[in-house]
């Protein structure tokens, strides 16, 4: 159990004008209570600590090789549209010397974590209708959720205290020092950019990740360069055939990749999807290991993305929102040196393109 520096509830208004609107609306989520609060959700989880909350170090290289000792757990990353929930085990973590890098790369739980923007880091435990759930949850400078970490009835409960004592914060302070969110560059008109040469360079490509270092490189945004790439790379896609895409590799039994992420942290799932639904606008995959929830009403564009490698051409789908991010990439499962899978090539280039 959480020890609490002060017995009861902690005297703020915050934490006060949160349970008012959770008594009025129980199934609320944190997130979704931040934003009708009008603050981040940070700031939400910092004024239950006196309660049910723990602020820890973030002290990365340390405090995620230890998440491996919870055990069997689930991993949720999370942008504004797309939801990825991952069960599995926390191992093979590793964290770059500069301790701005780290990946997660067990057979389930698969992460790319862009450490630099992470910046506060809490333990739950919270008291809901289904029993204690715990949880570790990670955020950035603006305040907002980067990435959690919930304990299952399968993890090892007996490790929950002794990660908090080793890595609980010697001043539990509610200060986050939050700060403006970057701002962006504008992207340049079309015509500024070298499309001719932004193909060449396309077409050179050796390995999908350097695909970013392509971006930087002519000055456009990603879905400015889909739209020059040329239809050999890439294409659009009416944006309802993203779901049927994911229903087709179900039925089919194509296993897949499908990331979600952040600016902070991308997570992956590898196999099989298999129990689809549609709930309201939103469409799920509710499998025993892998939950997705995207909001499919947040997809404003979709294409069918062809990329060069080592291994022959790697075929992706990828669906973006209102303001040019990413909401969800999807791929055949496969792994670095290994040819694209066919029936997942297939099935990826039955959809007929948008006309021009």
């Amino acid at each position: 159990m959480i020890n609490t520096q002060a017995p009861g509830l902690p005297a703020n208004d915050l934490y006060l004008a949160w349970q008012v609107l959770r008594s009025e609306q129980p199934r609320l989520r944190a997130r979704d209570a931040a934003e009708q609060l009008a603050v981040s959700e940070a700031e939400l989880v910092a004024s239950r600590m006196g309660v049910d909350t723990l602020r820890l170090r973030p002290v990365w290289a340390e405090l995620l090789p230890a998440l491996g000792e919870l055990g069997y757990v689930m991993a949720l990353t999370r942008n504004e549209h797309c939801v990825h929930e991952r069960k599995g085990y926390y191992r093979e973590v590793t964290v770059m010397a500069n301790g701005q890098m780290g990946l997660v790369v067990s057979a389930d739980i698969d992460l790319r974590l862009f450490l630099g923007g992470w910046a506060s880091v809490f333990a739950i435990e919270e008291q809901t209708s289904k029993g204690t759930q715990r949880s570790i949850q990670v955020f950035d400078r603006q305040g907002t959720a980067v990435h959690k970490v919930f304990l299952t009835e399968d993890s090892q409960l007996s490790a929950w205290e002794p990660l908090l004592e080793r890595f609980a914060e010697a001043q539990q302070s509610v200060a986050l020092d939050l700060q403006p969110q970057p701002s962006t560059t504008p992207s340049q008109p079309d015509a500024v950019i070298d499309a001719n040469a932004l193909r060449v360079g396309w077409s050179a490509l050796k390995d999908t990740h350097h695909f970013f270092a392509l971006l930087k490189k002519h000055g456009t945004t990603r879905t400015q360069a889909l739209r020059l790439a040329g239809r050999e790379w890439a294409e659009p896609l009416d944006i309802r055939e993203l779901p049927k895409l994911m229903e087709q590799a179900g039925a089919r039994e194509v296993p897949i990749m499908v990331f979600v992420g952040n600016r902070h942290c991308i997570q992956i799932h590898s196999g099989p999807v298999q129990n689809l639904r549609w709930m309201d606008t939103w469409f799920n995959v509710l499998d025993p290991e892998f939950n997705l929830h995207l909001k499919t009403t947040g997809v404003i564009e979709l294409w069918r993305v062809r990329k060069p490698s080592s291994d022959g051409v790697i075929t992706s789908w990828e669906a973006f929102d209102a303001d040019g991010e990413l909401v969800v990439q999807l791929f055949g499962a496969r792994k670095p040196g290994i040819p694209e899978r066919e029936d997942w090539r297939a099935l990826a280039e039955e959809a007929v393109a948008l006309s021009a």
